[in-house]
């Protein structure tokens, strides 16, 4: 990775957080509390930057739709992230390959 991605990533970094900052106050605190959540358990290729500007996308239609964020993706933020990274691999399997466990299985 040369400096000029570095900078182009910031760059639209900046710019993802500028748009998440535009939204309202109650879509702000949603999004941080699914940003934290998927940082934490989410996909091992959440890097590549598509899914957190899609939830933006989503977010920003239905403020401008005037629903509250909770009509949206409903009351349990973590059901509503885990569904939608039900489909890809994430560190939580990462790991259960790494320690020979089947993803979804209870080794003990």
């Amino acid at each position: 990775m040369g400096i000029q991605d570095i900078i182009e990533g910031k760059r639209q970094w900046r710019a993802h957080v500028a748009r998440v900052k535009a939204l309202p106050p109650d879509y702000q605190i949603v999004y941080k509390e699914m940003q934290k959540y998927l940082f934490k358990v989410g996909p091992v290729d959440l890097a590549d930057g598509r899914l957190l500007p899609g939830i933006v996308d989503f977010f920003e239609t239905g403020a401008a739709d005037g629903r509250g964020v909770l009509e949206l993706i409903g009351p349990d933020v973590a059901a509503f992230c885990d569904d939608l990274i039900k489909d890809s691999r994430t560190y939580a399997d990462a790991y259960q390959e790494s320690i020979g466990a089947k993803p979804g299985t209870d080794k003990k």
